[in-house]
């Protein structure tokens, strides 16, 4: 038995949570999810792979653009069964921001990148009309691109309203949660630099502060995810991509809105987590090792899945959906413990 979780007051919780698995449409793995509802998913990732369900994951309809398998989809944003954007990552052309209007059986290039020097990680939106892609630093400074159309279109923000990239900072296109935004708030999770870092921002994305955090950071690792659970209270993870079983400094939490970051005490994911969310009951975070939650905002941590997910995603009516490698999507659940 499930508990159900839409907008408004929330269900309470009957128990720990749990990954229920759905039918699942490919065997590419799978590294971006954007959930609509409990019956609209969209999910994307490897060789231009984009899948849609509109029955709760019984069934999935590959809804890919026709020409993209040589695109490595990193970000997803669905708003609604018809209209999706996607982001393709890497260097050169290979990254593109594509659009649909019709669920897919038809996809416009909203942005191709003509510059070799900017390799662009993720994508996020912050409403349903105000969206934001960055590539790692160009000449000194992150590059953040900006849309007010819903992702029909995008245009360069000013590159003067960012701090000064570190050498050898990046971030990481593992799951399309190393930028998120809410309501005119963004945030940008770095790392493989001296210090892994939250950029962040109150104006829409046109100007940037920078926070040290005290996750650990080295070449290919650092902080791949954030969530928050309002614009005060967030939680950063990660690890290094390289050797994902390496425990030690990987989660960070904020309640000042990510301008001073501090170490989780308690207990903490142990091992490389590359997505993250808050569920409106508790922070769920995913990785190829395992997923944990934690219901007193990032102080402490509980494992409830050893299998591998790569990306984690909550839609408008409560509904908690993750995706990752062999094609797997799954939906939590809370179930009522077993009687004693």
């Amino acid at each position: 038995m499930e508990t159900t979780r839409g907008q408004g007051d929330p269900a309470p919780l009957l128990g720990p949570p749990g990954w229920q698995d759905t039918t699942r449409g490919t065997d590419v793995r799978l590294r971006c999810l954007s959930a609509v509802d409990r019956r609209t998913v969209w999910v994307a990732g490897a060789d231009g792979v984009v899948l849609r369900t509109q029955d709760g994951g019984d069934s999935w309809q590959s809804v890919g653009p026709p020409d993209g398998r040589a695109l490595q989809f990193r970000s997803i944003k669905a708003f609604d069964a018809h209209h999706a954007v996607v982001l393709s990552f890497g260097a050169g052309d290979a990254a593109r921001i594509l659009s649909t209007d019709d669920a897919g059986e038809h996809w416009s290039e909203a942005f191709r990148n003509h510059d070799p020097a900017a390799f662009y990680n993720c994508m996020t939106f912050g409403d349903d009309s105000h969206g934001l892609a960055v590539a790692d630093p160009v000449d000194g400074r992150f590059r953040i691109l900006r849309s007010t159309d819903s992702g029909r279109s995008w245009h360069e923000v000013d590159p003067a309203g960012l701090p000064a990239a570190l050498a050898g900072e990046v971030a990481f296109a593992a799951s399309g949660t190393c930028l998120i935004g809410r309501a005119g708030l963004h945030w940008l999770a770095t790392g493989s630099a001296a210090r892994a870092r939250v950029f962040r921002s109150d104006d829409g994305g046109r100007t940037w502060s920078a926070a040290d955090t005290p996750v650990r950071s080295a070449p290919d690792a650092g902080i791949f995810a954030l969530a928050f659970r309002d614009a005060a209270i967030g939680v950063a993870v990660g690890g290094d991509y390289r050797d994902q079983s390496r425990g030690g400094r990987l989660t960070a939490t904020t309640a000042d809105g990510g301008i001073t970051w501090r170490t989780v005490a308690g207990n903490a994911p142990n091992g490389y987590r590359s997505g993250a969310t808050w569920t409106g009951h508790e922070f769920v975070v995913v990785g190829p090792g395992g997923s944990d939650y934690s219901v007193d905002d990032g102080a402490g941590w509980t494992r409830f899945d050893d299998r591998g997910l790569d990306t984690v995603s909550v839609a408008q009516d409560g509904s908690c959906w993750a995706a990752g490698e062999h094609g797997r999507v799954a939906l939590l659940s809370h179930r009522i413990p077993a009687a004693r």
